[in-house]
């Protein structure tokens, strides 16, 4: 059936099955870079592309983590307190001394320990995922200012290969790291064992755990995996801004990552999605807030552009899912 389906969206966008059930996605997107192209010289100028590809790196590899999840029925909105936390984490061991490696990889692991924490929550205790996450969110961002101290820590000149390094010259190594992150994720959702059982839980939890599918390990590996990434999303926050400071990261960060996996097209529900359709909605909305930037309208409305794009999403995502 998913096969007759994509055949025939093929044949009417004349896209490729991949991308044929993200056409309307893509024009949306084509759409606001002509007009902003149009009224704006710097938006297609190669400083300015390579300043949204940075911008939009973290928000790309916490959003990876988070569709694996989501596929699988489960939500976590702590991923961005987790990457504030890991973040002045990182910044407080390279300023105590401790090589800069070795603290970008504690942060990491920090970030793995308190997904995980989630998932034992949600997947033995029962607790509803928006409830347990959302308490750890409120958690970890009272922790991350404490561990700051409320105020803002340099790193100096440490970890400058990843926030200021570039690959082959040209690429920057925060986008790099986003593209082997997203390729990763989008390999593992399609091509593994392991994605088909993210699939077949949000799909029906209850047949899966009949047909013999690990569900609690699976979901433990969902959110410790959702976790880590966090944790390389505060790494990399640290490394581009030089600094840890109070703001950064935290709610406004995940409700953008959540966003982005939305207008992308995973089911709110779970049983569907692609890291295909998250990338483009992490575009999406780096590109609209560049516009907003360049054509010099008013901050105050690149929240209400998010939330109008997000509700969208939201109902287009519904209607998707409704049996016909």
């Amino acid at each position: 059936m998913t096969t007759l389906t994509a055949a025939k969206g093929h044949l009417r966008t004349g896209l490729p099955p991949g991308l044929s059930r993200h056409a309307g996605l893509l024009a949306v997107l084509l759409i606001i870079g002509a007009f902003t192209a149009l009224r704006s010289d710097a938006f297609l100028t190669g400083p300015n592309l390579l300043n949204v590809s940075q911008q939009i790196a973290v928000v790309a590899v916490l959003a990876a983590g988070l569709t694996l999840l989501m596929t699988a029925g489960g939500i976590d909105f702590s991923l961005g307190t987790i990457a504030a936390v890991a973040h002045g984490v990182t910044a407080q061991l390279i300023v105590a001394g401790v090589d800069e490696w070795t603290a970008a990889a504690l942060a990491l692991a920090l970030g793995a320990a308190a997904g995980l924490v989630n998932g034992l929550v949600v997947t033995f205790l029962r607790v509803t995922p928006f409830v347990a996450t959302l308490a750890t969110s409120t958690g970890l961002g009272g922790a991350a200012l404490l561990i700051i101290d409320g105020k803002s820590v340099s790193i100096g000149e440490a970890l400058t290969p990843l926030g200021f390094g570039e690959v082959l010259g040209v690429i920057p190594a925060l986008v790099v790291v986003a593209i082997v992150v997203c390729a990763a994720a989008g390999l593992v959702l399609r091509w593994t064992a392991f994605g088909r059982n993210a699939y077949a839980i949000g799909g029906n939890e209850r047949a899966a755990r009949l047909a013999g599918i690990p569900v609690a390990r699976t979901k433990l590996l969902l959110y410790t995996l959702g976790g880590l990434l966090a944790g390389l999303g505060g790494v990399m926050l640290v490394a581009r801004l030089g600094a840890a400071s109070p703001g950064t990261g935290g709610l406004p960060l995940e409700l953008t990552v959540v966003a982005a996996v939305v207008i992308g097209g995973t089911a709110l529900h779970g049983g569907s999605g692609t890291v295909a359709g998250t990338v483009l909605g992490v575009v999406l909305l780096g590109v609209v807030t560049n516009a907003i930037n360049l054509l010099q309208i008013n901050a105050d409305y690149q929240d209400v552009a998010l939330g109008a794009v997000l509700l969208v999403a939201a109902v287009t995502n519904h209607l998707r899912g409704r049996p016909h």
